[in-house]
This record gives structure tokens, sequence and C-alpha cells, in this order.
């Protein structure tokens, strides 16, 4: 469950600040990079503030990460 509420919210943030940069300011782009950065940082790392972060509101890991049903 975490994983999917994690790209959920980063591909949310980076939509809403691509708009507001393009709309509002382009200082709105820094938002996108600074998402940008971490997606990087879990991904060289494996360390995510995000998942950090869903764990102290008691949000559940899930059990298998990829399930295929045939």
């Amino acid at each position: 469950m975490q994983t999917r509420i994690v790209h959920a919210i980063a591909g949310t943030v980076i939509l809403i600040s691509l708009l507001l940069g393009i709309y509002v300011s382009e200082n709105w782009f820094w938002l996108t990079g600074f998402v940008g950065v971490n997606m990087w940082i879990h991904a060289l790392t494996d360390w995510c503030l995000m998942y950090m972060i869903l764990n102290k509101l008691g949000v559940k890991k899930e059990s298998t990460v990829c399930t295929q049903s045939d």
C-alpha cells in the first residue's frame, strides 16, 4: 500500500508544481526538482522520507511488492 501512496503523492506534487510553475511563478519548478532529487535518493539508497512519514501515520507496508494474477 505504501508504494502506491508514495507514487500517487509524488506524481500529484509534480503535476501541481508544473502547473504552478507555468501559470504562477517559475520558482515552483524548484518543488518539481526537489521531488525528483528525492526519487533519485530513494533509487540509490533505498531510503525515503515519505515512507518514514507514512509509517508514523500508521500506514501499513504491503506484504508483497509485485503480485500478478493469471
